[in-house]
């Protein structure tokens, strides 16, 4: 390492947030740069700890220390090309991924883990400010042609491994803009949306043809791809929301976040609403069900638009403060944690069982609940309502929209309703026909698609030519 003794001298710093009041403002992100000198002196804290468990931290298997080596060496063009080497946008993964690496960093025993996240946007967002990175379209073409159907990360990153082998793809959305979740379901304030769109740029500079607005299964069938193309992906995400069907879940007020949160974006992007119901937080008394990275977005977005108040519950106790390193580490761990839109003002619950809707002439008033212990029973005598205008249900997602994908029963499913297809080959059991990402492995994070898209990328690769030089 450039710096042996750097995590001994350089304290642990991380991009800041803009104050509450000022970017509650806007949907603009709102994170801190940091300065070029502070992003290398981060870089000098990766130790030389042996077995870098960062590595098996990170889904993508990013080579950590040594792009954390070349960023303190200010050899930053270098720095881009090897973390490239294994994420093919790290702009999105360093703005919205939970940092899995940083709760594997040796220095995480300490609770000081390197800055894995600020340095990893660091050196991306420095790579488009100096122009490194190009489109790299192919030199030879195979003609062969693949279809991916879904742009969101997986799709992206395999779309884009095998434009670079030389194979002709075109990527099908059934949305008018590519991205998926990335576009529809992240607040702008997490992600803007022109980081998408320069990436699509780059995807069509190297010859992959973009087709939105063509649902796969209505407009047109797999069967008849098949018989266009010489290989086909299927990168669709998890998309069919976890329901609570209990009583007055039909009130008017009541609805999915993924119902909620697209129209913002639309909104923010300037895309035509006309076709789609208005939604707005505006003045009203809101409760998320759900913990997790939707609800939050729930949250930060129903703040901006100016509700009332926000609440957000959560069947499951509350975690601890602070995990038991010697039990979790290099896991991911169990514990405490406060997102940015959380501090921006909400009231949060655990143990909270909803129990009913209740309402007026068909619209909502309000939720009767329960407290629950840890084994999730009800708690005698813990009954209490909280007042809502709109509820917004955001308890995760149970598999992807396949009906009509696989309306002749063509596809194996695994026990959870997605496409059966293993991380070896990512093949289906319909000859030619590969999956990957939330489709195959249900609902997860995107670091975990862009790999999954690579990994698939790979292995059709092979298929087509028998041999392949894309890594995994």
């Amino acid at each position: 390492m450039g710096k042996v003794t750097g995590f001994l001298e350089i304290d642990r710093v991380e991009k800041a947030f803009k104050p509450v009041k000022e970017r509650i403002k806007s949907f603009n992100e709102f994170t801190e740069k940091l300065d070029k000198k502070v992003v290398s002196e981060q870089g000098a804290r990766c130790m030389d700890c042996g077995i870098p468990y960062c590595h098996t931290g990170c889904p993508v298997n990013n080579i950590i220390p040594d792009w954390n080596d070349l960023v303190y060496n200010n050899n930053w063009q270098e720095a881009s090309s090897v973390l490239h080497s294994t994420n093919n946008f790290p702009e999105f993964t360093g703005r919205i991924c939970p940092a899995p690496c940083e709760a594997a960093c040796t220095l995480n025993l300490d609770d000081n883990p390197v800055a894995i996240k600020s340095i990893e946007c660091a050196i991306v967002d420095n790579a488009w400010e100096n122009g490194f990175i190009q489109p790299e379209p192919a030199l030879e073409k195979t003609g062969k042609n693949i279809a991916i159907i879904g742009s969101g990360p997986a799709g992206m990153a395999a779309a884009q491994q095998l434009a670079r082998a030389g194979h002709d793809i075109s990527l099908y959305e059934k949305n008018s803009k590519i991205g998926g979740l990335l576009r529809y379901g992240i607040p702008d304030f997490k992600m803007e949306k022109k980081l998408i769109d320069r990436r699509q740029e780059q995807l069509e500079k190297e010859g992959i043809i973009i087709k939105t607005n063509i649902n796969v299964g209505i407009d047109v069938t797999i069967k008849e791809l098949q018989n266009k193309y010489d290989a086909i992906l299927l990168t669709g995400g998890a998309e069919v929301p976890r329901d609570l069907i209990i009583s007055g879940r039909n009130f008017e007020g009541v609805m999915f976040a993924m119902d909620f949160l697209p129209i913002q974006n639309r909104r923010v992007s300037g895309e035509n609403l006309n076709r789609f119901k208005d939604i707005n937080a505006k003045d009203k008394k809101v409760v998320v069900i759900g913990g997790g990275d939707t609800g939050s977005d729930c949250i930060g977005t129903s703040i901006r638009q100016g509700a009332k108040s926000v609440t957000q519950i959560e069947i499951m106790p509350i975690p601890p403060e602070k995990e038991n390193k010697a039990l979790t580490w290099p896991d991911w761990p169990l514990k405490m944690r406060v997102s940015s839109s959380q501090a921006e003002g909400a009231i949060r619950d655990f143990s909270v069982l909803t129990d009913s809707f209740y309402g007026e002439e068909g619209v909502l008033k309000g939720l009767k609940c329960n407290k629950v212990d840890e084994k999730l029973k009800i708690i005698p005598n813990t009954e209490f309502k909280i007042e809502a205008d709109l509820v917004l249900l955001a308890m995760g997602f149970t598999g992807p929209l396949i009906d009509k994908i696989n309306e002749d029963n063509s596809f194996n499913l695994d026990n959870r309703g997605n496409i059966s297809a293993n991380t070896d080959d990512y093949k289906t059991s319909l000859k030619g026909v590969f999956s990957a990402g939330d489709m195959r492995r249900g609902q997860s994070l995107v670091v975990w698609a862009i790999r999954e898209g690579r990994q698939a990328a790979n292995s059709i690769d092979k298929y087509l030519m028998g041999k392949t030089n894309l890594p995994r």
